[in-house]
């Protein structure tokens, strides 16, 4: 699913709502999740799942085209924990 059909799908199951505030809603839970985790702070969504963010150490690379050691600088990635009751649902359990 991308996030026009999230937004298309959360408007027709809301017909009382504008498409276009919809998008707005869906558009600011995502930019507020992505600036909490820009900040180092983890986001829970009960029943759902967690988001946080993990650090990778730096290291030492190889150029796959020349095969010289490159630098790889330590970075932060996104880190997804899937909540117990959607995992339960993916198993058939729920």
């Amino acid at each position: 699913m991308i996030k026009s059909e999230l937004i298309t799908i959360i408007a027709e199951n809301n017909p009382h709502l504008y498409q276009r505030d919809v998008e707005r809603i869906v558009t600011t839970i995502f930019d507020e999740i992505s600036d909490a985790l820009a900040r180092g702070d983890r986001v829970e969504l009960r029943g759902f799942g967690a988001f946080s963010t993990k650090e990778r150490a730096a290291r030492v690379g190889r150029n796959p085209r020349t095969g010289e050691a490159v630098q790889v600088d330590k970075k932060y990635v996104p880190y997804f924990k899937c909540g117990k009751e959607l995992r339960d649902r993916l198993n058939g359990n729920g």
